[in-house]
């Protein structure tokens, strides 16, 4: 989920060519290095015997997905969803958010939203596990006495990936682009050479032999399908890319490079599987000859490098999302480049993702146990995102229910087939992902309602600052130079914490700004509109900025960026006050205790606000506040 302001508003001086390279570099990563395992995965996970029926037929189930599931629903009808050109379940999410009322409806399609968000953390943990440890398996092959060193070699190089991911990627990012052209066209040339040996593996194109091979053999063709679905599992990652490129150069790179590549590469391993049916142990690196093996396995391991890249980053992005929209406490995000907001790097986050990529490489061991924990929850994700986009068509598009039934409905076909093949993987690590999209959906549904508590319980003792002026005017209060501000988000309330500065130490600045922040529903706000000023006289000033969910909430520069008649912002002379909640879990009513625990721990370890809104560290005043929830 990348998602740069500076990418998208400069996408109309780049030219195509060079957004649709460097989209090839990011976008397609995952998706583009599944031929290392899908076709074999699609034999294994169902013990097919190699075959000309069920090689044609499985080549076809792949064919037919890719253009089904990628092609149609995803680059021509799923991204047409954005959100102000961003992409991504939780955009699609945020739309559902930014509709009026709070039906039960609503809160149901928002919190299943919010769970394929969570999901999409588990898919971050094996997408890296999975791609490096099929690309480093190569080695079994061109080099058999390294065998044993598979995982620790794939482990280091995790290692690697991960604690370098505070550089940031603006000095690789120039290269991801051509390597995975590279890779493409090494794609397309393994493949052709396979066919144009055995040229009849092209009537896998007719779906025919797909629908015979499920008739014939249905149970093994499902089985077959969870291996098949493999193939399709970036189509997310195209989708949530797209606010970091734009739909057309996406677009380009899929037909014009991606598609013909994907489908030549998989015909090829078919053609091969048909002249060798032994060649099914290891049938992507059985393509090249014995010399060119070694250099393959280390383009592999380059390609997976950049898909992992690609969703770790994504992750990032997800996560400051997230917590801009009020889902995930604070944490510490840094900007890794000065020009490009959205290359942000989540130490927390990283190396969560660290641990858990290294640990699922020794635990399952081998790429294609590994392929037993991948799917569902992408499987998952793709109905979330179907309903989720039948809910959009039907509420924001004004489609009809038959023409959004129809569409919506042949899609759900197809996604529901899939999960019912990847169903059967959970007992074999399938539960890993369903337990960490349980484990992150529980985590951002606390922290949303605690927050909500939090905020009613200052809400019961409110006093609005109309009234608080007024207390000032009827009755004077020292005044010292300067000007306080104060973070709260009780918009046209008096802050907690200016009265309890009040309280303590019986003074005033000359000027008091009340800011209160608010993320829209929508990805960017212009700095025309950031902010809403209202003068109450006595030098007080209520100040709302508005912010989109993937801008950095800079407060100092949107003060110091305001132009009012009445209101005037110099830095150096602010000082900047923030409550600093301590939360008491309480019987009172609200979540369940254990609940209120957790809120209070997630709470209590949020990072600073001072930092999260980019306040200077040494004009901060924290004020103590016990909040009973």
């Amino acid at each position: 989920m990348s998602d740069t302001s500076s990418e998208v508003t400069e996408k109309g001086k780049t030219p195509m060519a060079l957004l649709t390279l460097a989209a090839l570099g990011v976008v397609f990563g995952d998706i583009g290095t599944s031929p290392l395992y899908a076709f074999r995965e699609a034999f294994v996970v169902s013990e097919l015997e190699v075959s000309e029926t069920t090689v044609l037929g499985v080549l076809s189930m792949i064919f037919w997905a890719l253009l089904l599931v990628v092609t149609i629903k995803y680059l021509i009808f799923v991204m047409r969803a954005d959100n102000g050109g961003e992409g991504g379940i939780l955009a699609l999410t945020s739309l559902i958010m930014g509709q009026n009322g709070r039906s039960r409806r609503r809160a149901v399609f928002i919190g299943v939203g919010l769970f394929g968000t969570a999901l999409l953390y588990g898919d971050g943990m094996i997408t890296p596990a999975i791609s490096v440890l099929s690309a480093v398996e190569g080695l079994e092959v061109a080099v058999p006495s390294l065998g044993p060193w598979v995982l620790v070699i794939a482990a280091l190089i995790l290692v690697l990936l991960f604690t370098n991911q505070h550089r940031g990627t603006s000095t690789l990012g120039a290269l991801f682009g051509p390597i995975m052209v590279v890779w493409f066209s090494v794609l397309a040339l393994l493949g052709i050479i396979q066919i144009i040996e055995m040229p009849s593996v092209l009537a896998a194109i007719n779906p025919g032999h797909a629908i015979g091979f499920a008739f014939d053999r249905p149970k093994f063709a499902l089985l077959a399908l969870g291996g098949v679905f493999l193939v399709v599992t970036g189509s997310e990652a195209l989708y949530a890319d797209m606010g970091h490129f734009g739909v057309r150069p996406i677009r380009l790179g899929w037909f014009g490079l991606v598609f013909p590549a994907l489908v030549l590469n998989y015909f090829g391993q078919g053609a091969l599987l048909l002249g060798d049916p032994s060649a099914i142990e290891n049938p992507f690196y059985e393509l090249a000859p014995s010399w060119a093996v070694l250099p393959l396995v280390l383009l592999a391991t380059m390609a997976t490098v950049i898909a992992s890249q690609a969703l770790i980053s994504g992750a990032y992005s997800l996560t400051s999302q997230a917590i801009k929209l009020g889902y995930l406490p604070r944490l510490q995000v840094d900007h890794t480049s000065p020009r490009h907001v959205g290359q942000i790097y989540v130490p927390s986050i990283n190396w969560i993702l660290m641990v858990a990529a290294v640990a699922l490489v020794f635990s399952f061991g081998s790429s294609s146990r590994l392929a037993a924990a991948y799917g569902v929850g992408v499987a998952t994700d793709m109905v979330i995102t179907a309903v989720l986009l039948f809910v959009v068509m039907r509420s924001r598009w004004q489609w009809s229910l038959t023409r959004a039934a129809t569409l919506i409905g042949g899609f759900l076909v197809i996604d529901l087939v899939f999960f019912g093949a990847n169903i059967s993987k959970v007992p074999a690590g399938g539960w890993f992902p369903l337990v960490i999209g349980v484990i992150g959906f529980t985590l951002m549904a606390t922290w949303k309602r605690g927050t909500q508590l939090k905020n009613a319980r200052f809400d019961a003792g409110k006093l609005p600052i109309a009234r608080f002026v007024k207390s000032i005017t009827d009755h004077p209060q020292q005044r010292v130079t300067g000007t306080g501000v104060y973070l709260f988000a009780g918009s046209g309330d008096t802050p907690p914490t200016l009265l309890t500065n009040l309280r303590h130490h019986e003074v005033l600045h000359e000027t008091v700004v009340l800011v209160s922040v608010h993320v829209e529903g929508r990805p960017r706000v212009q700095a025309a509109r950031r902010a809403d000023v209202e003068s109450l006289g006595e030098g007080f000033h209520v100040i709302d900025l508005h912010f989109g969910f993937v801008q950095e909430q800079d407060v100092p520069t949107a003060l110091a960026e305001i132009v009012h008649p009445e209101f005037g912002f110099d830095a150096s002379e602010a000082t900047y006050f923030l409550g600093h909640e301590r939360i008491l879990p309480t019987d009172l009513p609200g979540m369940a205790l254990w609940r209120e625990h957790l809120f209070a721990f997630l709470h209590q370890n949020a990072s600073s606000a001072a930092r999260f809104f980019r306040l200077p560290v040494d004009r901060v005043v924290e004020v103590g506040i016990q909040v009973e929830i």
